[in-house]
């Protein structure tokens, strides 16, 4: 099949339907079949097959880093083996911004209400599998990362789920999730900034640049806002989630996975602040970004920070070693 002219596939039962991309993997769709609303981000720009992505061909999608992966971006994407941009030998080399991942050519196979999915990133030489099965209003998903190297690999690792219209809606989207520590994007993160950079404090209520504070738990209402935050998932608990719900449609949406293989969750903000191809000031997106790091930033930094709030910021695949991760995402009506 296709989904918004990109080759896809898609499983479903009598509630939802689930549509993945076989260029970058993505989860492009969860679908609540009753109201027709999926919570998940499609972009305001036409996106293309990752592969067919040429620099000199497609200038609309930037020139960055992250072009080839803004070229392909959908919904929920893995962000392996890095989360963030790439240093500059990398990117001479040829790795994008969050890694090989968003840019590799899947091979599905689905059935109903269950498919896997895999792929080799032939640079950082990892094996991704992906299993997903619905059960009722649940997704369930389970990630296997196989090291194809005999040396020990230092990856980030981050599900880069990010929420879009319809069911964003300025001034009305409200977020819960647990977390006992938080520090703001330590430097500028956009153009539309309003947290104060590096302020540390107990979620929901972040400091405001200039004095104040700001309740985290509702999407702001303003023209144009940007911010990143990470929250430190709470160690009393085993299990870590996140529920966003949507008053206007009055549907829920949440993930839950196990704290120890994913302890951070970062949260983005873009309100129509990025003017730049190919967001041109359009976008309106709620990331919630749950990981083994707290910010996106070069695999070197990320490794040279060593652990914040006592908490490991990456995490290690061992040679010819596979590691297995599951979560599972809830979309119902809200009772």
């Amino acid at each position: 099949m296709t989904f918004h002219g990109r080759r896809a596939a898609a499983i479903e039962n009598d509630r939802l339907r689930v549509t993945v991309l076989e260029g970058g993997g993505h989860i492009a769709e969860i679908l609540d079949k009753r109201t027709g609303i999926s919570p998940l981000w499609i972009p305001d720009w036409d996106t293309i097959e990752p592969a067919d992505y040429d620099p000199r061909r497609h200038p609309q999608y930037g020139g960055g880093a992250d072009a080839s992966l803004l070229a392909g971006i959908m919904g929920h994407n893995l962000c392996l083996d890095i989360f963030g941009g790439p240093s500059a030998e990398e990117q001479a080399g040829g790795l994008p911004a969050h890694g090989e991942t968003s840019i590799a050519r899947f091979t599905v196979d689905a059935q109903r209400d269950r498919l896997t999915m895999q792929a080799v990133l032939p640079n950082a030489q990892l094996r991704v599998l992906r299993g997903i099965e619905l059960h009722d209003d649940e997704v369930r998903v389970r990630e296997t990362v196989e090291n194809l190297n005999s040396t020990d690999r230092p990856v980030g690792w981050t599900e880069h789920v990010t929420i879009g219209p319809p069911f964003l809606v300025k001034g009305e989207t409200q977020l819960e999730l647990a977390a006992d520590r938080s520090i703001v994007y330590p430097a500028t993160f956009g153009r539309a900034d309003y947290l104060e950079p590096g302020g540390e404090f107990a979620w929901p209520h972040a400091p405001r640049a200039g004095g104040g504070t700001v309740d985290m738990r509702r999407y702001g209402a303003a023209f144009a806002s940007s911010a990143y935050t990470a929250h430190r998932m709470h160690p009393a608990s085993d299990v870590a989630s996140f529920s966003v719900f949507s008053p206007k449609h009055q549907l829920v949406f949440s993930y839950s996975w196990g704290r120890a293989a994913f302890p951070w969750l970062g949260i983005w903000e873009e309100n129509h602040s990025r003017t730049a191809a190919p967001w041109n000031g359009r976008a309106l997106t709620w990331g919630l970004e749950f990981g083994v790091s707290p910010f996106p930033e070069s695999r070197r930094a990320m490794i040279e920070r060593g652990p914040l709030f006592g908490t490991p910021t990456f995490r290690w695949i061992p040679a010819r070693a596979i590691v297995e991760v599951a979560y599972t995402a809830t979309l119902r009506a809200q009772c």
